[in-house]
């Protein structure tokens, strides 16, 4: 097996239909375990991929991804670790595990890629945060690197700011959908049915998002640009300023990263 999950929740699902829409690899070549087998017979129907209720199976691929809980990983790495050898990539996207933290879970010298993903991956949108240990080559970074490129964006960063990728892209599709939540439940209040005020709010930020990525102009500057002189706009934006909005997405942010930091030590 090429590719390995050790776990199959959300994420994991999430990044499996990304691989498999881009044909990154072959169902053939994929395994994941659970420990649960109604629901990894159910992944199994989904995908079409080998799905196992040992994880020392799936530990066997040549890339092996840890999508697991964070404290889950000091007992299923002691159950994998003489499984797994020096020349597999261990692929780690738990909040809070630092990469000495599992080679020291491991007890041995192992080649370990962090990565921190969110869950649209599931529609190929994803942005994930990504770094490496000194024992990883180039050519394998650039292996996994074009793994979760086939399901999003991904920056390389250093591990020390994972914390704050956390913050802003892991935790932030959470954020993401209150917004839109609001909004379409404001659209309500105005009249406007249900499935449509969703459909409004959410094509509102997905254009708003593009617009950042695709003109490389300045949020502020595009933010500008819709107010108009003592019009609409510029009128919610001073109830927002009001509500302290900023403040709240900031604070929102820092606590999410101020969490994963913590679950480290």
């Amino acid at each position: 097996m090429k590719l390995g999950f050790i776990g199959c929740g959300n994420m994991a699902q999430a990044m499996i239909t990304g691989i498999l829409n881009q044909k990154v690899f072959e169902k053939e070549e994929i395994i994941a375990s659970g420990p649960t087998p109604e629901k990894m017979n159910a992944v199994r129907e989904k995908f079409g991929i080998v799905t196992t209720g040992n994880n020392c199976e799936a530990a066997k691929a040549d890339i092996v991804v840890l999508s697991i809980k964070p404290q889950m990983y000091e007992d299923v790495i002691k159950e994998i670790r003489k499984e797994v050898s020096k020349k597999q990539l261990i692929v780690s996207i738990a909040a809070g595990i630092s990469m000495s933290q599992v080679e020291r879970q491991f007890g041995k010298e192992m080649k370990i890629i962090r990565v921190m993903p969110n869950t649209p991956a599931l529609v190929g949108e994803a942005m994930s945060g990504m770094c490496c240990n000194e024992y990883v080559k180039e050519e394998e970074f650039d292996e996994v690197y074009h793994i979760f490129e086939s399901f999003g964006k991904v920056e390389k960063i250093t591990e020390n700011l994972i914390d704050a990728v956390v913050g802003v892209s892991g935790s932030s599709p959470a954020y993401v959908y209150m917004f839109i939540e609001a909004m379409a439940d404001a659209a309500v209040m105005q009249g406007i049915p249900r499935s449509k005020a969703y459909t409004f709010a959410a094509q509102s930020v997905l254009g708003s998002a593009k617009m950042v990525l695709e003109t490389g102009q300045h949020p502020g500057e595009l933010k500008d640009a819709v107010c108009s002189p003592a019009g609409t706009t510029i009128e919610a934006v001073r109830v927002l300023e009001k509500k302290g909005m900023r403040s709240a997405v900031i604070e929102a942010v820092h606590a999410a990263s101020k969490k994963s930091k913590d679950m480290g030590k």
